[in-house]
């Protein structure tokens, strides 16, 4: 059940990425377009497409580690005896998953801290950048978790995708 939920999770997560990497080609077009077609910069254009792609980067982030696509030294872990191979995959994903809880932890921190502050360019308010963090930090804690609970029966994830 709860593979079922981190594989909806990242799914979701995988289409709110797509959809954010349109908007951000949307909003860049727009600009261009503005610029040297009407040229009247719209101002808030830019601003809007680099929070997208802090959104973007968080989705796709957290959908990296569900599919293990994250950096690893799998060329030395595969030299190790079996059974220290997989203490040492679950070890790497306790780190994975310590490291989202510390980007969680962190990110709320700022986030509440500039919460009151607005945005230049944008009506929302400038604690939003740091948002991408938090959600990035919970999708990988979950995703984390997921795969030690799948070693410790010997099973493996499956991407998303599939």
């Amino acid at each position: 059940m709860y593979t079922k939920f981190c594989t909806a999770l990242s799914k979701l997560s995988l289409i709110l990425a797509v959809i954010g990497l349109l908007a951000v080609v949307l909003c860049v077009q727009w600009q261009v377009f503005g610029r040297y077609i009407l040229n009247d910069t719209p101002t808030w254009a830019e601003a809007l497409a680099l929070l997208l792609v802090l959104f973007v980067t968080a989705f796709g982030l957290a959908v990296g580690v569900r599919d293990a696509g994250h950096i690893g030294l799998e060329s030395l872990v595969v030299l190790l005896p079996e059974k220290w191979q997989h203490r040492i995959e679950i070890l790497i994903h306790f780190l994975v998953g310590s490291f989202g809880a510390l980007m969680v932890y962190g990110g709320r921190l700022w986030m509440v801290a500039k919460w009151d502050e607005k945005k230049p360019m944008l009506p929302v308010p400038d604690g939003i950048d740091y948002l991408p963090m938090v959600i990035a930090g919970v999708l990988i804690v979950l995703f984390s978790i997921e795969h030690v609970i799948a070693l410790l029966r010997g099973q493996k994830v499956e991407p998303a995708w599939n």
